[in-house]
């Protein structure tokens, strides 16, 4: 999640994404996303099972912020709003 291109990001885990997005673009997902005002979702990941996500997550946080970047410039390089994508 993030609030513009190359702007603040979060990064977080859900079983169903669609429904978390939602949440944080209603301002009740984490306080981090209601501070700061991140509601486009502009990266992510599907896994099998849940404890592979959260260890994908655990890496992610202690990545630099331009590793991140990349990351997500490489699957969305306009920053465009992937939750219309989902399948919802």
């Amino acid at each position: 999640m993030t609030d513009r291109p190359r702007g603040v990001l979060y990064v977080g885990v859900a079983a169903d994404l669609g429904a978390r997005v939602y949440q944080h673009r209603q301002g009740i997902g984490s306080a981090f996303c209601k501070r700061y005002g991140l509601k486009t979702l502009v990266w992510n990941a599907r896994h099998e099972r849940i404890e592979e996500a959260i260890d994908h997550e655990k890496r992610l946080k202690k990545w630099r912020r331009d590793w991140k970047i990349r990351l997500v410039e490489e699957m969305n390089p306009d920053w465009g709003d992937l939750y219309e994508t989902l399948n919802l």
